[in-house]
């Protein structure tokens, strides 16, 4: 009797027990959530909420002003979708590296993800195990470890560029794509670009250019009225749909069609080894990737492609008007180069520990111009709180790099070209935090970051170690200043700008006219 009526005794005060944690806990949840605050930002309208406000050339300019009265942190609605813009980047580290098992995700981009293609790639594709897959076959070939290998590569293709840059310097646009373009193909699928026109090359860049209108956040309607993606073809608004299905095709062919030539070209032995997709083939078992493999393969191959492509043309050209801009700053890395170096060989990438001002300039170019000043936005899986700021699930979270690379408290005279930023005994670790905010945060940090790195060091330190950038002359022999004017989009280039190149010494032009001219 007794023991029956302390097993209830202890099963209701289990159960209250239960039912008290239970209460503290919720208790706990919904007076965090009611004492967290939304974070401030411009007023909103019934429905479109911000919408009218978000510009749509050059975003990062406006969050960077709206800073200065909302602070570091600021919430727009878009149609009921919810963005937050982190203009720090501390903040931005603690919530996407600190926190990066809840701010990993992609949003669901309609127009570049469902309708254009876009998500495949692990660019925008969702954090999983498609993700994982992909991630891990770019980690398998371009570790550190693996880079050496492509050095003379990288090396031979700038030497090449400057070469042609220096008998036509309006070339400098067209022949700076063409040369990343063939090191990144080469390297992704062990092609060897054959020209300005070859279809390896337009594609992916045509693919690029349509990637960074399709993700410019805000610019598309059906991204925040998704029921729009069913809207049929022929009416009116719905243009974008046409689009997209070309786009789509664009996107396929340019992914696909690189990476049949190498599957084929490691049988006929035409495909260069090594490259990331014909090493992966032959280190499956029997030569053969499983049908899933394989179009995971595919799609980390494309993300390289055009990743690669766009933001190192666009660092490169950036690098260019700042030497124009700043004879200075070239004359003073050219002393470098001239002590350490000599004039008897050409700079390689192995020299970059020997020449810190000339990897400073590197540093400086992405943080006065960064490729990608809005960094792609990430999506929050669950609600969070932030120093008493309430973050929903489901919010964009968009980095706005362009503020944190322009932060007069961390870069003073922030719009100024100054590589000695970067000097004394924290040098290397200013560099490193440039770095790593161009490069993305968290898991979704570029993974071929060290392979770009590389490519950009071995064509500034030619270029320095060769030739002059000046200036291009007006009709009466003056100098024509450029000026730096940015394309808008994901990624962002200069405009088109008038530059001259004057080789330094016989010996440089020597050394020039020694590189081998075929495939590596």
């Amino acid at each position: 009797m007794f023991n029956l009526l302390d097993s209830a005794k202890g099963s209701h005060a289990t159960t209250f027990l239960v039912a008290s944690l239970v209460f503290l806990v919720l208790k706990q949840f919904f007076t965090s959530r009611k004492m967290a605050k939304r974070a401030p930002g411009p007023t909103r309208w019934p429905f479109l909420g911000n919408a009218l406000q978000l510009p749509q050339q050059q975003m990062w300019l406006t969050f960077s002003e709206w800073q200065k009265t909302y602070g570091d942190i600021i919430h727009v609605d878009v149609f009921n979708q919810p963005i937050i813009i982190i203009n720090s980047s501390k903040i931005a580290k603690d919530l996407l590296d600190k926190r990066s098992s809840i701010y990993s995700d992609r949003p669901h981009l309609v127009m570049a993800g469902d309708l254009v293609g876009y998500s495949d790639p692990f660019v925008l594709q969702p954090y999983g195990e498609k993700w994982k897959k992909q991630r891990k076959f770019v980690a398998s070939d371009f570790s550190p470890a693996t880079m050496p290998r492509y050095y003379q590569l990288q090396e031979t293709e700038v030497r090449k560029l400057v070469r042609n840059v220096i008998l036509d310097p309006d070339s400098l646009f067209s022949q700076t794509k063409l040369r990343i373009g063939t090191i990144i193909i080469r390297v992704t699928y062990g092609y060897y670009i054959k020209g300005e026109q070859d279809p390896f090359l337009t594609l992916p860049l045509t693919a690029m250019e349509n990637f960074s209108k399709a993700s410019a956040p805000g610019t598309w309607l059906v991204d925040f009225v998704p029921q729009m993606k069913n809207m049929p073809s022929w009416m009116p608004g719905a243009g974008f749909l046409k689009t997209a299905k070309k786009w789509r095709k664009i996107v396929w062919d340019a992914s696909w069609d690189p990476y049949n030539w190498c599957k084929n070209g490691l049988e006929t032995g035409e495909t260069l080894m090594p490259n990331l997709c014909g090493s992966a083939i032959q280190s499956a078992a029997d030569g053969k990737l499983s049908k899933e493999d394989e179009e995971q393969l595919v799609w980390a191959a494309s993300a390289i492609m055009g990743g690669g492509l766009d933001t190192n043309m666009s660092a490169a050209l950036s690098f260019f008007l700042a030497m124009v801009l700043h004879p200075a700053v070239q004359r003073k890395a050219q002393a470098e180069i001239d002590a350490v170096i000599g004039c008897e060989r050409l700079p390689s990438i192995a020299d970059r520990d020997a020449l810190p001002y000339v990897r400073s300039i590197i540093t400086e170019v992405l943080r006065w111009k960064p490729p990608v000043p809005l960094s792609i936005p990430h999506s929050l899986t669950q609600d969070d709180v932030y120093e008493g700021i309430f973050l929903p699930k489901g919010a964009l979270i968009m980095p706005n790099v362009w503020h944190m690379m322009h932060d007069p408290t961390s870069y003073p005279d922030p719009s100024a070209f100054r590589p000695e930023r970067y000097a004394g005994a924290d040098g290397d670790a200013a560099q490193r935090r440039v770095h790593e905010l161009v490069f993305g945060f968290g898991r979704r940090a570029c993974p071929g970051v060290h392979f770009a790195e590389g490519t950009l060091f071995a064509l500034v330190a030619t270029v320095l170690a060769t030739v002059d950038v000046l200036p291009a002359l007006d009709a009466q022999g003056r100098e024509i200043r450029p000026d730096p004017k940015y394309s808008s989009g994901t990624i962002t280039f200069p405009e088109a700008f008038p530059v001259r190149f004057s080789v330094r010494s016989e010996q440089a032009e020597t050394l020039l006219a020694q590189v081998p001219a075929g495939p590596m």
